[in-house]
């Protein structure tokens, strides 16, 4: 039996509106190599300015993760080639980033909770793009210098479920502080995997692997479950220590396999040293205070909810795990509404309604809209059968009124004793026969007359109303 060891290098990028050493524009899907400058194109002559909200970034996402903040750090150079990086190395923080030792705590779906080590969060700019095709290949430096946070985690995770529970958190809280929009899609929020495996009850850890640049936590768990597998057999055939070595590998989604791309280098091989071109960094107490104060987290929001408006506790982890579900139902509250049937209108009932294209973002129903109709069920407007209805019309029709619409489709639930009386008292005359029945203890047909009610009144009718008649008049 063997344990995996799972740790995580996550890249955020960060939402400036300009790159971490210079003044280009970070706007995503610009024509290639317009987003340039001296600077970020590395020519001779050009420095590099340190742009201060991505400091001031870096501490709000230290804050979330209860790291300690270095208020001294510093940049290095790291230095290495690749065809999309022009200076020929990275600007990077080594020895003291601006994010120490933290910590995150993931929720499993059964309500057990681990707490996963943070190793450090540090800043550095990103390399270009290279695009490879049949007929060659190019390199977009559009991306170069962009301002990275790469946030480390210590190797605490042991599965890929714990790995994805992790990413899911981490990918959460970046949005709920507002430091990165995390389009995965577009590699804003990207993670390096890194896997070993060791015998049950071994304390070391074996030769590493790194999964390079996925951004997809279906993928990344794909990725994990088939190294896991390679390490695995490569131990059961004996051949682990010659087959598994420290190197970095892509995974082939097509394949679903991972392949080896280089060979993996050591802190030394990098050969880090202070840039000479930037100063320490340093954070005082008034920024320190200042940037501290962060947007509630998701923890924080799932707590809220569970005690000020009663919902159950996957429910709250349900509408916390998106930032805009989550800001959606706040503004629902505020109408009055009760949390359960704004639970279920929001995560069943609206998002069953949701055409191609359209989630909760750009829903054609609104948070007060959709609050103003439930609160139309809880005073007996309308039941909650015809509510479904209005939800119907108002996703094509979204800019009439509640009320207007209520009208239009003829859905006002009739609550009038005597209308619904009328109706009762000519149901059970054209039915005496089963009355008689009902009477001498047929209970089962208390519910044909209930259905004869409101059919009767085409819906309309109030059924508590209906329910409550029906008896004094059988009784």
């Amino acid at each position: 039996m063997f344990e995996v060891i799972i740790g995580l290098e996550v890249h955020v990028q960060l939402n400036t509106k300009s790159k971490l050493f210079c003044s280009c524009p970070t706007s995503f899907g610009e024509e290639p190599n317009t987003n340039v400058c001296p600077t970020c194109l590395g020519l001779p002559g050009a420095l590099p300015v340190l742009n201060k909200e991505a400091v001031y970034k870096a501490i709000m996402l230290g804050t979330a993760l209860k790291s300690k903040i270095n208020q001294k750090s510093i940049f290095n150079r790291k230095n290495y080639f690749y065809p999309d990086l022009p200076n020929g190395y990275q600007i990077s923080q080594f020895e003291v980033p601006i994010v120490g030792l933290g910590e995150l705590v993931i929720d499993f779906p059964d309500g057990r909770q681990k707490t996963i080590g943070v190793t450090r969060a540090h800043l550095e700019n990103d390399a270009g793009k290279s695009i490879h095709t049949s007929s060659g290949s190019q390199v977009d430096l559009n991306r170069t210098g962009t301002p990275l946070l790469e946030i480390v985690s210590e190797p605490d995770m042991r599965s890929a479920e714990e790995a994805i529970l992790y990413l899911k958190k981490l990918h959460s809280i970046v949005r709920y502080i507002g430091i990165s929009d995390a389009n995965m899609q577009e590699g804003s929020f990207r993670a390096d995997v890194n896997v070993s495996i060791r015998p049950k009850g071994a304390t070391n850890l074996n030769t590493r692997c790194e999964i390079k640049n996925m951004n997809s936590f279906k993928f990344i768990e794909k990725a994990i479950h088939y190294e896991v597998n390679r390490h695995i057999e490569a131990w059961e055939d004996g051949i682990h220590d010659t087959e598994i070595v420290q190197e970095t590998r892509l995974f082939d989604a097509d394949a679903g396999e991972t392949r080896s791309m280089r060979g993996k280098e050591d802190a030394a091989d990098y050969r880090y040293f202070p840039d000479p071109d930037l100063l320490p960094v340093i954070i005082t107490d008034e920024m320190l205070e200042k940037y501290s104060k962060i947007p509630e987290l998701p923890d924080e929001k799932k707590a809220r909810f569970i005690k000020d408006f009663g919902l159950k506790e996957y429910d709250a982890s349900v509408i916390t795990s998106s930032l805009e579900t989550a800001n959606f139902f706040d503004e629902m509250m505020k109408e009055g509404i009760t949390g359960k049937n704004a639970t279920t209108w929001l995560t069943v009932e609206l998002p069953s309604r949701f055409k191609e294209g359209v989630s909760i973002e750009n829903s054609p129903v609104g948070a007060k809209k959709l609050a103003t109709m439930i609160k139309a069920i809880e005073d007996g407007t309308i039941s909650g059968k015809a509510a479904k209805e209005v939800l119907d019309y108002l996703m094509e029709n979204p800019d009439e009124e509640i009320d207007t619409v209520i009208e239009k489709l003829g859905l006002k639930q009739v609550s009038d004793d005597g209308a619904i009386l009328e109706i009762i008292d000519a149901i059970i005359a054209s039915n005496e026969d089963k009355v008689e029945q009902y009477k001498a203890g047929k209970d089962k047909l208390f519910g044909f007359f209930v259905g004869q009610t409101m059919k009767a009144s085409k819906g309309t009718a109030n059924p508590a109303k209906v329910n409550e008649l029906l008896k004094q008049r059988l009784s």
